[in-house]
């Protein structure tokens, strides 16, 4: 008997289509790493991209326990002396909620190669109209 493993050629991508509204993040954001890895497929390899396409919708709907909107911080450093920036959870959802699934999901995701890849493939919507409708069947 032998092993099989998938080559490059083997791979299809299918397209998902999440409704972030009234979700918990964390537990949307393991659903997306999921899809995006390819792990809910029989062919997955961990070497290779064998993930598929997530769409999600509402994400300003997103839902977070606790007092997470006004204690949860997000940094970014600009890379010279005195560039930190923090922003709470609460105006980043004002701003650009968005982001936060992004967030949740990278960090989620295997820190390699095949990261960059992965989260191109991820689409973020804001409201529930989307550009990805020919994607999806009927």
């Amino acid at each position: 008997m032998k092993t099989y493993s998938p080559s490059a050629f083997d791979i299809t991508r299918n397209w998902h289509l999440i409704n972030a509204q009234g979700q918990i993040l964390g537990r949307l954001a393991t659903q997306v790493a999921i899809f995006l890895t390819g792990k809910h497929k029989p062919t997955f390899t961990s070497h290779l991209d064998t993930g598929d396409n997530v769409v999600v919708i509402n994400s300003e709907k997103i839902v977070v326990t606790g007092k997470k909107e006004a204690q949860k911080n997000y940094y970014r450093h600009s890379g010279y002396p005195g560039g930190l920036k923090q922003t709470t959870l609460g105006k980043l959802r004002q701003d650009h909620p968005d982001r936060i699934i992004i967030h949740a999901v990278s960090g989620m995701l295997p820190k390699n190669k095949l990261r960059d890849p992965r989260l191109k493939r991820l689409h973020v919507v804001i409201g529930d109209q989307h550009p990805y409708g020919q994607h999806f069947k009927s």
